[in-house]
């Protein structure tokens, strides 16, 4: 099944990110000590955060790709979802322990501006984080993965993350080294609402939350298919990257059975070319 494969593939781009999240991480707490710089320290740990993140969304790929068994009849898709869960918990909790050290250096400030090899390490980082980004984002749009998409925005929050570091180091420089400590503050504000954005679509999810804006796009397309008289119901649902959709429709009372199945394989056609959607039940009741 290709939605498997394009799961595969997706999982390449979630270890390009391990190893950079891993090569970067090490940089900035190395260099972040050695040039006194607290900005470079926490957006250090913010990757170090990313790397449990890029972690978890491994590990739900990989359980995703399970084929159905008998205790779950449509896949294992949601793992992936429950990882997001998981990885937004851990997010949020770092976050918070980088915002208590910023407050912590505000009530007793430091009279030192951090070294400009602080700086320089962050706008390196900054660059090459935007690489990744780009690896990624050809790479989600190539095999439709939203989950690798979302996987790119968060390289692209990252690079802009190690940017606003260089920002703050930068002041720092101008005789104004309580920058570094708001630059800091603002890394852990970011980690925190990064995690909180994951924890919330997450749990949209796993609560069978859907967008309505798609689900009147969808119902549009299915009411333009020929021998669709009405739109009933359309109903849809998240299991990891791929929609279920549940839709009931009105046909002519005076079609037979084989006709009435024939549209429905159109429905499940042009679902699946126009969204990609693998997985349609279509409910049919006759036109008065």
């Amino acid at each position: 099944m290709e939605v498997y494969q394009d799961i595969k593939r997706g999982e390449k781009g979630a270890w390009v990110s391990i190893g950079a999240y891993v090569f970067l991480s090490l940089l900035k707490i190395s260099v972040g000590y050695e040039a006194s710089s607290e900005a470079l320290i926490a957006d250090g740990f913010n990757n170090g955060t990313d790397i449990l993140v890029s972690i978890a969304v491994l590990v739900g790929l990989f359980i995703s790709r399970k084929p159905p068994d008998s205790d779950h009849r449509y896949g294992h898709f949601r793992a992936q979802t429950i990882a997001q869960l998981i990885a937004s918990f851990i997010m949020i909790f770092v976050g918070v322990e980088v915002l208590i050290q910023a407050v912590q250096s505000m009530i007793t400030p430091k009279t030192s501006s951090p070294d400009l090899m602080a700086g320089w390490t962050a706008l390196f980082c900054a660059a090459f984080m935007y690489g990744i980004y780009r690896y990624n984002l050809s790479l989600a749009k190539r095999i439709n993965n939203q989950a690798l998409m979302a996987a790119a925005k968060d390289n692209r929050s990252d690079a802009f993350v190690s940017l606003g570091a260089f920002v703050g180091i930068l002041g720092a420089q101008l005789q104004l080294p309580w920058l570094d400590t708001v630059a800091a503050f603002g890394v852990g504000v970011i980690i925190c609402k990064t995690g909180w954005e994951i924890s919330y679509e997450a749990t949209h999810h796993l609560t069978d939350g859907f967008d309505e804006k798609e689900l009147t796009e969808y119902e549009r397309t299915i009411s333009r298919v020929g021998g669709v008289h009405e739109v009933k119901e359309v109903r849809a649902r998240k299991h990891g990257n791929v929609v279920l959709l549940d839709v009931t429709i009105a046909v002519d009372s005076k079609l037979n059975v084989v006709e009435s199945h024939t549209i429905t394989e159109e429905i499940e056609s042009v679902m699946n070319d126009h969204y990609g959607i693998p997985h349609v039940f279509v409910h049919i009741e006759p036109h008065h």
